[in-house]
């Protein structure tokens, strides 16, 4: 990358991580600011300080002697002004790290929020494509501490280029040349901080795969969810030798970038420390020579000294902006990821009671080599169930994904009361849409709280949750437990109780029921975790809830799917077979065949 790209990057990067500390909190960034020319000005003032008290002490000296004593009150004076000024020096440089630790907790907040409010508006296919999920993992875990590092090492080369130039008024009394050394010891070290700057963020792009992978082992091997599956297969030991091995790869990876940046900047640093050498016996050989005086040759080498440290500090955070500043434009390509524009404004369909159509409906994942729909025509009228049956991985869910919007068809179009289901407004869709996922989340809140997440308006409502609980058939347990509604769900928080399968499979059916104004109810295995007497309770008290409603049944237990008005069989993507369960048996095609072979395990 040429150097005038890589310095304009850098400003772009700058100026984006500038508005977000100021959008953060405009306050601190003025005080950082204030603080930062205060620090970056009294060093060379309490240098030139110190030299006044040196020449003052040898004047003093060289006085003949008095009754009184030497003249104390030139000396103290002096004496006295450093002290102020390092007292403000100190003050200047703890206001820095006060503010800078306030500004790391909101900028941190306020960054992870703009990552999860993002996260929001993105389709479910971007976060199912793992190049897209590195980058969301990597912005995370970085992008929350980069904006202020940017900031504070920006703020941090103003400073040092004010205590520079300040420095440079002084020693150019001495020499134009001793400004040059100072330049040129330090640039050896800053082409070695900017090469390996570079090669760290490849390291850490290139590797975000397997550091995710090594988080996914962590989570088998410490989660409660996982933990009973582990133990029971004896699985532990070969996931914890692939921790080792995927350490072992990240480790050695990291050896050699430290051992090669460190040995470079060892060998590199030894180039600045002679050139500060040269010119501390270029001052001395003056000094001894009678052409300054003993003061000046104090101030000059304490500003050789501080000089090149502001130098090689300046140096080096210019390549650790680079590399901030790849890391933010990480952020800032994350958070322009296109949105896909889903939003229309219809509450009312043009023919409303039609219902929902699927006509000629295609779908094909990202990548896929074939569709996984293709030529879907469905029709769920108000009253009617459908049933859709099928083989795993004939499309099913995928089909569901399509109705309710978390994808859009490749192919032919969804219509919702005559309208394109892209049409409607978003809200107004979702509050007609009950629906219960095969993997549905077992969230770590209490029993109300699991109920409410299915009507957020309702979400505190303790009696929609005891209506809710009494249609999904979950009221009787959740009532004998010790705090009832109240109760703390899963193990991850104090007090949490655990449920059994079909327990958390009611918990999920209340909540479909959460939605009292949902006509459309879709349940993907409503009832695969519930025994047989509890599944046909399920299903008789849904008949009667769903009366009027569109819905639209997924089950592998044809004792469920046979009470449908309309059954759907996939195979493959399309539409294989359709009818109601007694023509389909009369036809003896797949679902005759599906039908017999489920009913010999009940003979």
């Amino acid at each position: 990358m040429p150097v005038l790209q890589r310095f304009r990057g850098f400003f772009v990067q700058a100026a984006r991580a500038m508005g977000l500390v100021w959008q953060t909190s405009r306050g601190l960034f003025i005080g950082l600011i204030i603080a930062t020319l205060v620090a970056g000005m009294l060093p060379a003032l309490a240098a030139w300080v110190g030299q006044r008290i040196v020449d003052a002490v040898v004047h003093s000296m060289a006085l003949p002697p008095s009754a009184s004593g030497p003249p104390l009150w030139p000396v103290l004076r002096y004496v006295l002004l450093e002290a102020g000024v390092l007292a403000l020096l100190a003050a200047a440089q703890r206001g820095l790290s006060v503010q800078q630790s306030l500004l790391r907790a909101q900028l941190g907040q306020k960054v992870n929020l703009l990552i999860l409010e993002k996260a929001q508006t993105l389709s479910l296919l971007q976060f199912e494509n793992s190049e897209f999920y590195d980058k969301l993992v990597r912005v995370r875990r970085e992008a929350s501490t980069r904006p202020l590092a940017l900031v504070t090492k920006s703020l941090g080369l103003v400073q040092n280029l004010i205590q520079l130039i300040s420095f440079a008024v002084l020693l150019v009394h001495f020499s134009p040349w001793a400004l040059a050394i100072l330049l040129i010891g330090a640039l050896p070290v800053f082409f070695a901080e900017a090469h390996f700057s570079g090669d760290a963020f490849r390291l850490f792009t290139r590797r975000a795969p397997e550091s995710r992978r090594q988080s996914y082992i962590e989570a088998l091997l410490s989660q409660e969810a996982h933990i009973k599956e582990v133990k029971l297969f004896g699985f532990a030991p070969l996931l914890l030798q692939r921790y080792r091995d995927a350490y072992g790869r990240l480790y050695a990876e990291d050896r050699r970038l430290t051992l090669r940046r460190d040995s470079w900047g060892f060998a590199l640093g030894l180039l600045g420390t002679a050139a500060f050498y040269l010119a501390y016996a270029w001052v001395v050989i003056d000094t001894v020579s009678g052409h300054i005086s003993l003061g000046q040759m104090t101030m000059y080498l304490v500003l050789f000294k501080q000089g090149q440290s502001a130098v090689s500090s300046s140096l080096s955070a210019i390549g650790g902006l680079y590399e901030d500043g790849l890391y933010l434009a990480d952020l800032h390509e994350y958070l322009a990821q296109p949105v896909t524009t889903v939003g229309g404004s219809l509450t009312v369909g043009i023919k409303p009671g039609d219902g929902l159509r699927l006509e000629g409906v295609g779908f094909r994942y990202p990548g896929a080599g074939r569709m996984t729909l293709e030529g879907i025509d469905l029709h769920l009228a108000p009253g009617r169930s459908v049933a859709l049956v099928g083989e795993n991985g004939s499309g099913k869910t995928t089909l569901i994904k399509l109705i309710t919007r978390l994808y859009q068809p490749e192919q032919g179009r969804i219509l919702l009361d005559g309208s394109d289901l892209q049409s409607w407004d978003e809200a107004a869709l979702r509050e007609r849409i009950g629906v219960i996922f095969q993997d549905y989340i077992r969230y770590q809140f209490s029993v109300g709280e699991n109920l409410g997440v299915g009507d957020v308006r309702a979400f505190d409502d303790h009696q929609r949750w005891q209506e809710a609980a009494e249609q999904g058939m979950a009221a009787p347990f959740i009532e004998g437990l010790a705090q009832g509604y109240g109760t703390q769900l899963g193990r991850w928080f104090a007090g949490g109780q655990e449920l059994s399968g079909g327990q958390w499979q009611k918990i999920a059916l209340s909540r479909a029921y959460m939605r009292r104004e949902a006509d459309i109810l879709i349940l993907d295995e409503p009832t695969a975790a519930l025994d047989a007497s509890a599944e046909a309770a399920v299903f008789e008290h849904f008949r009667k809830y769903a009366r009027g409603r569109m819905t639209l049944l997924i089950s592998h237990r044809f004792s469920s799917v046979r009470n449908a008005e309309h059954i759907v069989v996939l195979d493959q993507g399309r539409v294989l077979e359709r009818g109601d369960h007694a023509s389909l048996m009369a036809a003896g095609g797949r679902y005759a065949q599906l039908f017999d072979l489920q009913a010999r395990g009940y003979r």
